[in-house]
């Protein structure tokens, strides 16, 4: 019974195939460089930690790897000059669909022509 819990409960999010222990620095977003600070990491099997420009958001992916399905969950409230730039990232990491992890790079997208590349910071 204790191995059937095991492999029931095994972690096949994008955490257990390289995105683990990582800070992932966004770069650009179909192609244009991203003009804001962002980055994403993935605290627990279906837990990430979005920091945007101005605001921490707590988000959820409960797909197997290599789909990607970002589920807000939580967030601050502040506002900065920026706040246009983090609407336009939590709206196309909501869009996201496919994540593929190449060593120190991250990519996400869809079938609409979104591309968002992220670069490992460590």
């Amino acid at each position: 019974m204790a191995a059937l819990t095991n492999l029931c409960s095994r972690d096949e999010t994008a955490r257990a195939y390289g995105a683990a222990d990582r800070l992932w620095d966004l770069q650009e977003v179909n192609g244009v460089p991203f003009p804001a600070n962002a980055t994403l990491s993935f605290l627990a099997a279906e837990t990430i930690a979005i920091q945007g420009p101005c605001n921490r958001i707590t988000a959820s992916n409960t797909v197997p790897y290599p789909w990607f399905s970002v589920t807000l969950v939580s967030s601050t409230k502040r506002s900065c000059p920026d706040l246009q730039h983090e609407k336009s990232l939590t709206n196309a990491l909501e869009r996201t669909t496919v994540i593929e992890i190449l060593d120190n790079v991250m990519i996400l997208s869809n079938t609409e022509n979104l591309n968002m590349v992220f670069i490992a910071a460590d």
